[in-house]
């Protein structure tokens, strides 16, 4: 498929997503939203494709929001209800598709990373950042808005309640390896490394079990609101699907047999 606001390629299991507005700084509008959706939903149905990356074009990975454009209801009404409008039908719908791909999605953040730009960025279950590249949260000093495309759920989670709120307040940047420092992203690299440490760790996890990935990643989201005995209870249940996998039975019979698994994602 052609994308007009995105580059898409697929190659050893590996499909990248690279943002391309570089000059608006990858802001994302209608087109954009919808292109990223759209290679989204072909990396989720296509089973060949095992591992999606996400980066942006030029100097950043995403400036959030296209204000450029305006934001405006369907029936012409407010300019808040135009806001909630461009979130409804999406910003929130492209940010719950990415976060909920029943497969590993990384992010290789370059440059500037802003507003909803960073909500989509941690939206990945591994965010590597070249060293030049920050995070920052402009919608409240700057816009008078609250943060949004997630960043209100990220952040208490991974920084913690001081820093959440003291970013979110100041709008303050937090370069790529305070972001590592403080738990906000997995690694920070030299700039000119970004792509080939990420596609190094995009290539291990395409030759893993995908299946197994994908409930990795929805019994750990169900951890934030389950009880320890419900936890217990979905393991179990996880244990029973993924036991009758062929990557289960490939796995015991590599370690068996002392050799590398050979997984086929099935």
């Amino acid at each position: 498929m052609a994308y007009d606001n995105i580059k898409f390629t697929v190659e050893s299991g590996v499909a990248t997503l690279t943002f391309n507005r570089p000059q608006a700084l990858n802001a994302f509008n209608p087109g954009l939203i919808a292109d990223t959706r759209a290679a989204v939903a072909e990396v989720a149905s296509d089973d060949s494709i095992r591992v999606l990356v996400l980066t942006g074009e030029g100097r950043a990975f995403s400036s959030g929001a296209d204000l450029a454009e305006g934001f405006k209801a369907p029936d012409g009404s407010s300019v808040g209800d135009g806001v909630a409008h461009s979130m409804e039908v999406g910003f929130n719908p492209m940010a719950r598709e990415i976060a909920g791909l029943n497969k590993p999605v990384l992010s290789a953040v370059n440059g500037v990373t802003a507003g909803g730009g960073v909500g989509v960025a941690l939206a990945a279950d591994i965010v590597v950042a070249g060293k030049s590249a920050y995070f920052v949260q402009v919608f409240g000093p700057q816009l008078g808005l609250v943060p949004d495309v997630g960043c209100t759920w990220y952040y208490p989670r991974l920084v913690g309640r001081a820093r959440a709120r003291a970013l979110a307040l100041l709008g303050e940047r937090v370069y790529a390896e305070q972001a590592e420092e403080w738990g906000l992203i997995w690694r920070a690299v030299e700039d000119d490394q970004l792509m080939s440490a990420t596609m190094e760790i995009a290539a291990k996890l395409a030759a893993g079990p995908t299946k197994a990935f994908g409930r990795i990643k929805n019994i750990l989201d169900a951890s934030e609101t389950n009880g320890f005995s419900s936890q217990l209870d979905l393991e179990r249940d996880y244990q029973r699907e993924l036991g009758d996998t062929e990557d289960f039975v490939e796995g015991v019979t590599a370690f068996l047999t002392k050799r590398p698994p050979q997984f086929k994602g099935k």
